[in-house]
């Protein structure tokens, strides 16, 4: 594997992707699906069985199965072996995290602040001497950990934490005084990643401080908070009264946590979605199993049109989330070992490099699965009618435990305008290239059109046309744009807001073409009709999307001329030759999801 063969991060926009070249779930090799079964039986067993249990506030059993998780070696996929984990790679981790985070979002939430922003920048950012002593009790669920940013003035302004951190008159400690909120497995860890400012730096600097109960150092707990959903997961404020940390517990240099928060963020985006999977795969099985039960009219529900939709449209998202997730984190891993093949960078170098080459990605799919998820459950509480309004049903919880998801890990407005904000330092740095495609793209608009009728009888080929054209569009309005504002850019939030709507929907609609084109290849296109249909679906939707967002910042930022030359370019950009039977497609799907009884694809 050689560099130019792998898209750098943002590239999807402006170069063509072969179906060979991404990597989708029917890829997992022997041991990736031994790995799912694993991890798929344990979380039947210990978490679905009691989900009811995790309702009712159980905070205990949420440790339990964690133990339970560690012991299995579920906490450790991610952790060089060196410091007692199982040094798997990234697509593996992904995989973990899908799968074990469906049941219940109380553990889902336990596991993912555990194993990411409780474990992970010890790895990525401590010192030999710190891994060895914390990271292998992180590893094997001895220790649990927990990760302290937010505090009640900083949110996603993470970097105006006003937590101090004062060094001793002996220069060999730390004394930490502050408030932080919010804080996920506080009532049941024993390390905490924390945040605080040294004197007046312009950034704040990242701890790892012990806590024990019976010698709590400064430490105090609040009382557990009551939440929408995530009702079982601990979640408290933390506060801190003249904490001694040793100096040689301080994380990476002085000045460098904000950098750390970032770069655990991009983790946990691409990891939220991995979570939000199997989630929406589990909301569609008790859906579909509901609607071939429930007979009204002398029928089952499943048999009408209306019901039809909803789980064609749920199937659909579900699926496109899962192609752009495992995209995505292939990418993240052959950039990761592109990197440590090279010999330059240690392995922490090469896993924050990878995964910060692909912030933008990580960005986007964090938005869209956890948009998937809510508007799964939604369309789940639906399908059950009042019975879904009942917490005898797990749709019902489900909800709940799905609207966080839009908050974590930065707000779903943060992470788009982030996306975009990201895109055009690339393309200042020299990333990638958006200028002179923008520029073709704007010759284009003056130039005549072709009028020919293409030949489009090659599978998916007027669909792969329809996103090149997407990609024109997105430059052209976002160029037009960049051109008005420069640098202010970033004070237009609605437009960007806008342009990153383009940008999420381009992404997911090539990679759902991508893999059913690949699968067809494969299979053949019989045995792939409703995975087909997905695509196509998906993409129709994808384009409604992108005419709004376009048309919206058009009219906003443009006039006469200008205007008018972009809204024909709009028009040309978004339009079909053969406009798809939508209803046609969500038939497929459906009767494919209602004969199986359950979500199987």
């Amino acid at each position: 594997m050689e560099e130019k063969d792998i898209l750098r991060g943002g590239q999807f926009l402006v170069k063509d992707t072969n179906c060979e070249d991404i990597f989708t779930p029917e890829d997992f090799n022997e041991d990736q699906l031994m790995m799912k079964e694993a991890v798929t039986e344990f979380v039947d067993r210990e978490i679905w069985a009691n989900k009811a249990q995790f309702e009712k506030k159980d905070y205990a059993l949420t440790e339990s199965c964690m133990q339970k998780a560690g012991e299995l070696g579920f906490l450790s996929v991610s952790v060089p072996e060196e410091y007692g984990g199982m040094g798997m790679g990234f697509v593996d981790t992904m995989l973990v995290c899908d799968y074990i985070s469906g049941a219940t979002g109380s553990f889902s939430t336990a596991f993912g602040a555990h194993t990411g922003i409780g474990t992970m920048p010890i790895t990525l950012y401590g010192t030999e001497e710190q891994k060895k002593k914390y990271v292998p009790k992180l590893a094997s669920g001895e220790w649990f950990g927990s990760y302290c940013l937010t505090e009640p003035s900083a949110g996603s302004d993470a970097n105006s934490g006003k937590t101090k951190a004062v060094l001793s008159a002996d220069g060999k400690s730390y004394s930490i005084t502050g408030q932080k909120m919010w804080i996920s497995n506080a009532g049941f860890c024993s390390l905490m990643i924390v945040f605080a400012r040294i004197e007046d730096d312009k950034n704040i600097t990242g701890f790892i401080i012990e806590y024990d109960p019976e010698n709590p150092n400064g430490i105090t707990m609040g009382e557990e908070e009551h939440k929408l959903g995530i009702r079982a997961s601990s979640t408290r404020q933390v506060f801190f009264n003249e904490t001694v940390v040793p100096i040689e517990n301080m994380l990476s240099t002085r000045g460098n946590g904000f950098k750390i928060a970032m770069n655990a963020l991009n983790v946990g985006r691409i990891k939220l979605a991995a979570a939000c999977l199997d989630a929406q795969r589990r909301v569609i099985t008790e859906s579909v199993k509901y609607a071939n039960e429930r007979i009204q009219f002398k029928t089952p529900i499943s048999s009408f049109g209306a019901i039809r939709q909803k789980i064609a449209e749920m199937a659909t998202n579900c699926w496109v989330g899962e192609a752009a997730s495992y995209r995505a984190a292939k990418n993240i891993e052959d950039r990761i070992e592109l990197r440590k093949n090279n010999g330059k960078d240690t392995h922490q170098e090469a896993e924050l490099k990878g995964v910060e080459e692909y912030a933008i990605e990580c960005s986007i799919l964090k938005v869209a699965v956890s948009e998937y998820t809510q508007r799964c459950t939604d369309e789940g509480i639906q399908i059950f009618g009042g019975m879904g309004f009942s917490e005898e049903t797990p749709i019902e919880s489900a909800w709940r435990d799905a609207r966080i998801a839009r908050i974590y890990e930065g707000t779903n407005e943060i992470n788009r305008m982030l996306s975009i904000g990201m895109l055009i330092k690339k393309a200042m740095k020299g990333h990638v290239d958006v200028l002179t495609p923008a520029m073709a793209v704007k010759d284009e608009l003056v130039g005549i059109p072709s009028f020919d009728v293409p030949d489009y009888s090659e599978l998916f080929s007027e669909e792969k046309n329809i996103v090149k054209n997407l990609k024109k569009l997105f430059l052209m309005v976002a160029g037009a744009a960049l051109q008005k504002y420069g640098e202010k850019i970033e004070e237009q939030q609605q437009l960007m807001l806008a342009a990153s709507d383009i940008l999420i929907q381009i992404y997911l609609a090539e990679t759902a073409i991508l893999r059913a084109e690949k699968m067809a290849k494969k299979e053949g296109e019989d045995q792939v009709k409703e995975q087909i249909a997905m695509a196509k679906l998906n993409l129709f939707h994808a384009i409604d999307v992108i005419e709004t967002a376009g048309k919206h910042s058009i009219i906003s930022f443009s006039t006469g001329d200008e205007q008018r030359m972009m809204l024909m370019g709009l028009k040309r950009y978004i339009k079909y030759v053969n406009m798809p039977n939508i209803i046609e497609l969500r038939h497929i799907i459906a009767e494919k999801v209602i004969k199986e009884n359950k979500y199987c694809f």
